[in-house]
């Protein structure tokens, strides 16, 4: 894709760090009345008034967290930042500022960085936060980001890992094991396209599942619909290493036991046909698959009637007493203790 020998290949020698990153960010407009002074100066200026911030910062590695055989620079661009607002709207908060950094070999001609930017302008009009700063330098190993997500709560609004209580109901948002599927699907097309680089696949029988790995979104309509509902969630996180990692560590932050019904967990019908396409248990997949960035929440039984049958939210088990342990409760009522199976970036 970046040894295409038709395209316009800029170097970045010609434009230096500081060049780039003006030419990189120049487009980028401010739109959050929190920032006071973004790119341009030694450092950006905030200003939150009463509010408490919430910071997040993730690394992507490229050969670890991407491959660009099949993820086009764009979207990376604006996955890179679901990645990490996810973070904040796991916290029960709104996203308002970013920084991108980025560390390039000399692979990259500006043409590729501009394409990552694209995506990176695309994540934050959508979801409207500010770019207020960055840093480019280069690599010797390919393309690694970092971002840093900047958001702001109330202090009450806040939801943290450890505020499950017992007999709190466990919910979630959409549904699961589509991103992981989607790899699958890339992965196997990519082997394909390696012995023979005519083949065009037909990706058409799995555009949602391959859309989650590509570009997901984060869920910032979540506690948007908690507050318009009046709920308040007492613990909450994202899934972005799978599920049973993620209610591991509710469980444990909180103290508590959790069960979840797997005949409760959501999935999508092209993922249930994917699954079955590669032989792989459905289930599973949802429990360790990861990148589905929905959010696992705890809420008290008597906001039940609050979210009782709307779409976006599902209740898929419960907290139970006082270090009880995570159980999965199968199909024909056997308690399953549930492993951290999904992704873990030392493996």
């Amino acid at each position: 894709m970046l040894e295409d020998k038709e395209q316009e290949r800029t170097s970045l020698e010609k434009l230096g760090e500081f060049g780039l990153i003006e030419h990189l960010t120049k487009d980028f407009k401010i739109e959050q009345k929190s920032t006071v002074k973004g790119i341009g100066d030694d450092a950006a200026v905030l200003d939150f008034e009463n509010k408490k911030t919430v910071i997040s910062t993730d690394l992507l590695i490229e050969g670890v967290h991407f491959d660009l055989a099949y993820m086009p620079l764009k979207h990376l661009g604006y996955k890179s930042i679901m990645v990490n607002l996810s973070d904040i709207y796991a916290m029960n908060a709104t996203a308002t500022q970013v920084t991108v950094s980025i560390a390039v070999s000399n692979r990259f001609p500006l043409e590729a960085l501009e394409e990552f930017y694209a995506g990176v302008a695309t994540a934050c009009k959508a979801y409207n936060v500010d770019l207020v700063g960055g840093d480019t330098t280069s690599s010797k190993t390919g393309l690694m980001i970092s971002v840093t997500a900047i958001g702001i709560a109330n202090e009450e609004d806040i939801a943290y890992r450890s505020g499950a209580q017992p007999n709190n109901l466990l919910v979630i948002s959409g549904d699961l094991g589509a991103a992981y599927m989607g790899l699958q699907v890339l992965e196997r097309e990519n082997e394909v396209f390696k012995v023979n680089p005519n083949s065009q696949p037909d990706l058409e029988p799995y555009s949602y599942i391959v859309e989650r790995q590509l570009k997901p979104e984060a869920r910032k309509d979540i506690p948007e619909l908690l507050k318009k509902l009046d709920v308040h969630p007492t613990s909450m996180i994202d899934i972005s290493d799978g599920l049973s990692s993620e209610i591991l560590h509710l469980s444990k932050s909180s103290g508590l036991g959790i069960d979840l019904y797997e005949d409760k967990i959501p999935l999508d019908p092209t993922v249930i046909s994917a699954c079955e396409e590669f032989k792989m248990d459905s289930t599973l997949v949802a429990l360790s698959g990861g990148e589905d960035y929905e959010l696992l929440f705890t809420i008290d039984q008597k906001e039940f009637p609050k979210i009782k049958g709307n779409p976006n939210l599902t209740i898929i088990g419960h907290t139970t007493g006082k270090d009880e342990g995570a159980f999965l409760i199968s199909r024909s009522n056997t308690k399953i203790p549930l492993t951290a199976q999904g992704w873990n970036s030392f493996d």
